[in-house]
């Protein structure tokens, strides 16, 4: 009994002592620094060693400007452990009262504290970090090295560099150290690509990166320097400068190609196709690889298939027969034969035969995301058909097979979407609504855009009129029926004048014109959206769309800096801010890169 009255003193002891500390946060959060001393001074009392609630005691003090408190206190704190960290307490003290030779003179003890004590270092150089006394953390750890040859501080000194705007040395000694020691590459690549990406102007950090790698290329033969020159080039989505790159060290290291697959891949994933080709093409040429070829070859028919036109459909279908009989009907080539039968079914408008190729593939070996490819094809194609509730089965079955997939949530989108279509939005916003937390980003925003629609337009007409024409005219593009699509929301613009659906149906209408490179139709509906929907949700967007069709297809990069701009500063919480803020800052002077 009297052990368990021991135990509960203690357990309330501790609560009691953990309510405190949230005691003392909460005033120092919120200013109230005179509570907070109080607080903090308890606290340490019955936990004197406690070097947490120490310096915040101290900068209670300060905050409060009790000045002489806080010296007596840290000087005693330093009586008691000799540690150089205290040192730097001392000089900050005094540096806020501004007495800045007393406290220059503790600094420099300090310093010469890690000439006798090199393990100092690690307190001291980050007591100066967190107090922004960047000059002094960085002799701070050139003075451990000095004294201790075995230390390392390449890294922490190469940030120092950088935060002082001192970039050239900050470049050369992290390369330097990468090239020494290649486990900490990946560590040290972050922090350039933070510097590379960061808030601030960073073109001439740049150039300064690419002046430097290139430099080391040229006087070291070692390929260690093409690869980081390739990883640089990707940073800046320049993949063909990377795949020059990529080349160079295939030539010395032809063992494998994984680097040059991983690269086809971020150009496709970034729509530099004519980079894509030119890498896929030469993958085919150097590779013997079964599952590669096809896999390649697949890739190249899509971007094919993507950057077609109508006359071009009988060579495609052509190629796409000529490729299966080389490689066969089997479970490496479904990648292959779903590509077929979404051109069958999409292209040629010939769905029986796409869901003929289909379903011969669903009979092959296939595991289950291959079954789940195959029935995502199926359920799309009897989607086109109009056949809603026999597409909803399919892609209902991807979601009970693959729980939490990535593909269960692709799934779950297209069936949502499927409800939007034939009208049925109630059950389809609940989807959309559920997907909006989804962990990729893509279904996550797509997601977001249909909830946002259709509430918008809910509220705004509850018959749901317009609603029901602008989900029709969006099948229609599912459809790749884009001159009745058109009609349809060009329909829906003399019909709902001036009301909510207005300023989407602009939106959706600009991007059918731009998959048909009727750019300057395209850029007539954004307008009329950055004219008369300027308080809207779309105007980001209508902005965005607008500077990427002056900077990418009509080469106007004096129309399309404004653009750009308005988006950075008016709409910070657009998805396309990042992206924004990057063509902008290229324009500014990045194209060298």
């Amino acid at each position: 009994m009297r052990n368990i009255l021991i135990y509960i003193a203690l357990l309330y002891a501790g609560f009691a002592f953990g309510q405190n500390e949230q005691l003392a946060q909460y005033y120092y959060d919120k200013g109230d620094f005179e509570k907070a001393k109080i607080s903090y001074e308890e606290l340490l009392k019955n936990a004197p060693s406690n070097t947490q609630y120490f310096l915040r005691t101290v900068d209670c003090y300060q905050q409060l400007q009790q000045f002489s408190n806080a010296e007596k206190a840290i000087q005693e704190r330093f009586n008691r452990y000799k540690q150089g960290v205290f040192l730097v307490e001392l000089g900050y003290n005094f540096q806020l009262q501004k007495n800045d030779s007393k406290a220059k003179s503790y600094y420099e003890q300090a310093i010469e504290k890690i000439k006798v004590s090199p393990n100092d270092v690690y307190g001291i150089a980050n007591s100066f970090e967190k107090k922004v006394l960047l000059e002094y953390a960085l002799k701070a750890y050139q003075t451990a090295m000095q004294v201790q040859p075995t230390f390392n501080f390449n890294f922490q000194i190469g940030m120092l560099y950088g935060q002082l705007g001192k970039t050239d040395l900050m470049i050369d000694l992290l390369l330097t150290e990468s090239f020494t020691n290649p486990q900490n590459t990946n560590l040290i690549q972050t922090q350039l690509s933070r510097f590379m990406n960061g808030e601030t102007d960073n073109t001439a950090f740049k150039d300064a990166m690419r002046k430097a790698l290139i430099l080391k290329t040229q006087k070291d033969q070692d390929v260690f320097w093409n690869h980081y020159l390739s990883w640089f080039y990707v940073q800046q989505k320049e993949f063909g400068k990377a795949f020059i790159q990529e080349k160079a060290i295939y030539k010395r290291e032809p063992e494998s190609l994984l680097s040059i697959v991983n690269l086809s891949q971020f150009a496709m994933n970034e729509d530099d196709d004519e980079t894509a080709v030119e890498i896929l093409n030469f993958i085919l040429q150097n590779t013997k690889d079964l599952d590669l070829l096809i896999q390649t070859n697949a890739n190249l028919m899509q971007i094919k298939i993507d950057n077609s036109q109508e006359k071009d459909y009988p060579a495609i279908d052509q190629e796409l027969k000529q490729l299966l009989a080389t490689y066969e009907i089997n479970p490496f080539t479904l990648s292959l034969q779903l590509i077929q039968a979404h051109f069958l079914a999409f292209n040629l408008k010939k769905t029986e035969e796409g869901k003929a190729v289909v379903k011969k593939a669903l009979e092959l070996n296939l595991n289950e995301y291959q079954k789940a490819d195959a029935k995502m094809e199926l359920a799309d194609i009897l989607l086109l058909e109009e056949k809603y509730n026999q597409a909803l089965i399919y892609y209902s079955q991807i979601q009970l097979d693959l729980k939490n997939d990535v593909m269960a949530h692709e799934a779950s989108l297209k069936a949502a979407k499927t409800s939007y279509y034939k009208g049925d939005f109630e059950w389809a916003n609940k989807q959309f609504k559920e997907l909006k937390a989804a962990n990729t980003q893509l279904i996550a925003n797509d997601a977001l855009e249909y909830f946002l629609l259709i509430n918008d337009n809910t509220v705004a007409d509850s018959t749901q009129i317009a609603l029901k024409a602008f989900a029709k005219g969006d099948f229609l593009i599912y459809q790749n029926k884009k001159q009745e699509a058109i009609a349809q929301f060009q329909n829906i613009l003399k019909t709902f004048k001036g009301q909510e659906i207005e300023a989407v149906t602009l939106l959706r209408l600009g991007k059918v014109y731009e998959s048909q490179k009727d750019f300057a139709s395209a850029l007539s509906q954004y307008q009329q959206i950055i004219d008369n929907h300027s308080d809207g949700i779309y105007v980001d967007e209508a902005l965005f769309f607008s500077a990427e069709i002056y900077n990418d297809e009509l080469k106007d990069t004096e129309k399309a800096k404004p653009l750009y701009e308005k988006v950075i500063f008016n709409h910070q919480d657009s998805i396309y801010f990042v992206d924004a803020r990057k063509k902008y800052r290229e324009l500014r002077g990045d194209k060298n890169l």
